[in-house]
């Protein structure tokens, strides 16, 4: 391959990262809870019930804020039913994933839980079989100091102090019609702006996400978005969006381009909610939530193939295995959130553990990172500080991206270059640079300009390549796929230059 050119100016750049950009996600499904952060028989569990060696692995993951209870999950959640003595807590018939919900595990654990993780706790409330008085009384239960019977509820399950939750979210993909009661964007319009009334005049701290819809191809897509914001533009800071990438093709090359679909998914989100601030003559801007991505595509074809008969107790269902394609991917989008810094404010990785999740755990038994932990615990770690905008010459390719879900135009037609790469300056001045090289055979000589850096020693570089693409960490063979030392990496003047592997992600830090 041709030396690939990237361009970069300390003083331009897209945005700043939030910290909520490095969110991930824990809903009741699966064994995403049971047997996953909480198993009270488990030998490293805490007199909780958490799982002291899945904790360690979320503590080196860094996710700055958690998602919580969904999901579809949530469209039929009681949130009453997970608070109190857990001995008299109901078992309820899960709907959503045809399971049976034991609500040994709720809010209040689970904001503990959150603490002990060190991630900002993100609750959504139910709009699917309930409604606005649900939700404000759920927000009182919460974040009420004390003094209504609410409050003092909490006080008496014994928690004293508010939890103090300032991010929710008003239901989970109503547009679908796999949700129970989905709605239309008029209905749903309605009860958003009046849910978000009510919860503001509880709490008038708390920041709001509306649902958009449940994906780029989804038929509602677009008019959905605007119409709710029509409603309650007014009442919420930011609207969501979901992405899964999936190879059902069997086509890497698309695979790995479809990153860039995100890119433009994100981009005409961003234009809708503009447009609906110019009709209004507004100059607010609705920020966006990415709040369910990743990679998923074996264990998500079809309800009968995602669920198991009997209504069986935390089933081990949607438990993705990770390929080193799969991670490519996975980086590719990471990729994508950090350059639209700008408007993406805050990002939930979908799942956290066991589900589609970058941690597998065995019941009784050990805890392991997939390959796709590895690009999440880069970017969150070192992806913190401002985005720089790269001018970037590389080669392009084409492909068509197969994506089921959509009722028409299944493939999508996709021009990527053979580098993607976002660059992310601390507050110190130094550089991290993510480097995806998207070419399966060829190795990429890149060579950065930097100009205006003033901290330009090679801290460490770092590639996760693999020569199996279809590698995978597993309980025996945990490292198989890991991080491993990028050579060759070097700066002369204000330039750096560096040979990337086909097919790898690559993390280059200066400073």
């Amino acid at each position: 391959m041709r030396d690939v050119h990237v361009r970069l100016h300390a003083g331009v750049a897209i945005g700043d990262t939030d910290p909520r950009l490095f969110g991930a996600f824990v809903e009741h499904l699966g064994r995403c809870v049971y047997g996953g952060i909480y198993e009270p028989e488990h030998p490293t569990a805490d007199a909780r019930g958490f799982r002291q060696d899945v904790l360690a692995l979320v503590r080196e993951l860094a996710p700055t804020i958690m998602r919580y209870p969904g999901g579809n999950f949530v469209s039929g959640y009681n949130w009453e039913d997970g608070v109190g003595p857990v001995a008299n807590r109901p078992k309820r018939l899960d709907l959503a994933w045809l399971s049976t919900e034991t609500n040994e595990f709720g809010t209040n654990e689970f904001i503990d839980w959150c603490r002990l993780a060190g991630t900002e706790p993100m609750l959504a409330v139910n709009l699917g079989t309930r409604g606005a008085d649900a939700a404000r009384q759920f927000l009182e239960y919460c974040n009420h100091p004390h003094g209504t019977t609410l409050s003092d509820l909490r006080r008496a399950h014994g928690w004293d102090a508010p939890h103090g939750v300032k991010f929710w979210c008003l239901g989970n993909e109503m547009d679908g019609p796999w949700q129970m009661h989905a709605r239309t964007a008029e209905e749903y319009g309605r009860i958003a702006v009046e849910t978000a009334k009510m919860m503001k005049w509880v709490d008038p701290s708390i920041e709001l996400a509306a649902c958009g819809s449940s994906g780029r191809n989804m038929p509602t897509f677009g008019t959905w978005e605007r119409t709710v914001l029509e409603h309650c533009f007014d009442h919420v800071e930011y609207i969501s969006l979901h992405t899964y990438l999936n190879n059902y093709a069997g086509d890497i090359p698309a695979f790995l381009a479809s990153p860039d679909l995100m890119d433009t998914f994100i981009e005409e989100v961003v234009s809708i909610d503009d447009s609906v601030a110019a009709e209004k003559r507004s100059a607010k801007r609705i920020m966006l939530s990415f709040d369910e991505w990743n990679v998923w595509y074996r264990t998500r074809r079809n309800r009968a193939d995602r669920t198991l008969p009997g209504w069986p107790v935390a089933p081990p269902i949607l438990e993705e295995v990770y390929s080193m394609a799969d991670a490519l991917a996975f980086g590719g989008a990471c990729i994508s959130l950090l350059n639209h810094a700008d408007r993406v404010k805050a990002a939930c990785l979908a799942q956290l553990v066991n589900v589609i999740a970058p941690i597998m755990t065995e019941d009784g038994g050990p805890a392991w990172r997939q390959t796709i932990f590895y690009p999440f615990a880069q970017m969150s770690h070192f992806g913190r500080g401002r985005v720089l905008r790269a001018e970037i010459d590389s080669p392009v390719y084409d492909a068509r991206y197969f994506d089921p879900r959509g009722e028409q135009d299944l493939y999508f037609p996709v021009t990527a270059a053979f580098l993607k790469l976002a660059a992310v300056q601390d507050q110190n001045g130094g550089l991290t640079l993510f480097a995806l090289n998207r070419h399966l055979t060829e190795p990429m000589p890149m060579t950065v300009a930097l100009t205006g850096f003033t901290n330009k020693t090679i801290r460490a570089a770092r590639a996760l390549h693999h020569p199996d693409l279809h590698a995978t960490n597993t309980r025996d063979a945990p490292d198989t796929v890991r991080p491993t030392a990028l050579d060759g990496v070097s700066i002369a003047g204000d330039t750096l230059r560096a040979t990337l592997p086909p097919a790898s992600w690559n993390v280059i830090r200066l400073g």
